[in-house]
């Protein structure tokens, strides 16, 4: 090989390295930054229950549910999931559930924009990283894998 190919390998190997080297970090940002945002709604819920549940009779229409028990799960799963998938304990599960609340979310707000769709994508594409990926290396998930499997 000539001695310009071997230097390309040699850097590109430094590079692949330096990235392995700082996936973990990345998982975990892109872990807290999606649950903050459920995190964020969870509490935007608890602190003014009233509204809540207003605009869960009156604004949302989610299929199957009263409103009240609707209001009741999404903000469970919103606190619960976000907190969960953030320390990466059940992340899998945890960004499963959120998964599926953001697509109830998406479809039962009528009057949803086209910017918060996208935003609904963005966050659906996340999850679906973490449902099939895992949380990564800096994990409960991982400490226990590492202790019990």
């Amino acid at each position: 090989m000539k001695p310009t190919i071997q230097k390309l390998i040699h850097w590109a190997g430094q590079a692949i390295k330096g990235l392995d080297f700082i996936s973990p970090s990345v998982d975990l940002i892109a872990r807290v930054w999606i649950a903050r945002v459920f995190w964020l709604s969870g509490m935007t819920k608890i602190s003014s229950w009233d509204t809540t549940l207003s605009l869960f009779e009156e604004e949302y229409q989610v299929p199957l549910l009263s409103p009240e028990l609707a209001a009741v799960l999404a903000t469970s799963v919103e606190l619960a999931g976000a907190t969960l998938l953030a320390i990466g304990l059940g992340s899998r599960a945890a960004a499963t559930a959120l998964f599926i609340l953001n697509i109830v979310a998406a479809i039962s707000y009528p009057d949803l924009s086209e910017a918060g769709l996208k935003d609904h994508y963005y966050w659906g594409l996340f999850l679906a990283f973490f449902i099939v990926h895992g949380a990564g290396k800096l994990s409960f998930d991982q400490l226990i894998r590492r202790k019990f499997m």
